[in-house]
């Protein structure tokens, strides 16, 4: 018997765009997730921190997990700025009861950002006793490049490890299309991986975000491994069904993912 307290499995409200966030409230309570992580976008319930407090007291779905506005397309979500976009994700998270905020490591270009990236993180988790968990990226082809070229958008690079956080997000559609080992990953993180982006990829170098078991990478095994070692982290799925024509066949997938996630977790 698995004497260790239960890993909560949540639901991204990205995986149910192009739906809006509370869609994901809904859905998650409705299958039994534990909760969910907000993915911080366009959509104006997710940058609405009352609006989903409403969604959460409604639906009795926790927010486990903040996404900070870290995406190309979210670049002038809440400011320009990404230090006050982080801030925000954070205060966002403390007053929604969330314990982590996902982010991406900075891009090349952000200089600024990307020097004082470290000690803000850093000083952020100080303050407010959120994890800043920092996530594995991977390549991508830059304009005009060859079909096999490709280029790190990151500094400085797509493995946070090469730096060293508190704190680590690790997602596995992202090593499937970095071509990472993500098993080795998540040993390099250790103790310090806070947080699961549970997803697949068939290796193409996109990002895919497939329901776990349908792709290349060692889900069931990293969910048996975190399992054994007693993690206290969390699992979040972050798969994409944007290509559902039905609504049932969304509620099938999510439903799977987190048949999976339990499955494996041994619960």
């Amino acid at each position: 018997m698995n004497a260790h307290a239960p890993v909560p499995v949540g639901l991204s409200t990205a995986s149910v765009w192009p739906l809006r966030a509370g869609s994901g409230f809904e859905l998650a309570a409705q299958l039994g997730y534990d909760g969910v992580e907000v993915m911080v976008w366009a959509d104006p319930v997710s940058q609405d921190v009352a609006e989903l407090r409403r969604w959460s007291r409604r639906t009795g779905m926790p927010v486990l997990s903040v996404h900070s506005p870290s995406l190309l397309i979210t670049q002038r979500v809440w400011s320009p700025d990404p230090v006050v976009r982080l801030r925000r994700s954070v205060d966002a998270a403390v007053d929604l009861g969330a314990k982590t905020v996902v982010v991406h490591p900075p891009f090349r270009w952000q200089r600024r950002y990307g020097e004082g990236f470290a000690d803000l993180v850093a000083e952020l988790e100080a303050a407010s006793g959120v994890a800043v968990a920092v996530e594995n990226m991977f390549k991508v082809r830059p304009p005009g490049g060859g079909r096999n070229a490709r280029v790190s958008a990151f500094r400085p690079s797509i493995d946070p490890t090469d730096v060293g956080y508190a704190n680590y997000t690790l997602d596995l559609s992202h090593t499937s299309a970095a071509r990472m080992d993500a098993l080795a990953l998540a040993d390099r993180m250790g103790e310090r991986l806070a947080h699961v982006h549970l997803a697949d990829g068939s290796g193409i170098p996109s990002d895919e975000h497939l329901v776990p078991g349908r792709g290349d990478q060692p889900c069931a095994e990293l969910l048996e491994r975190l399992a054994a070692r007693g993690f206290d982290g969390q699992i979040v799925l972050e798969v994409n069904t944007r290509r559902a024509a039905q609504a049932a066949r969304r509620v099938k997938d999510l439903a799977e993912a987190l048949l999976f996630a339990r499955l494996h977790l041994g619960q």
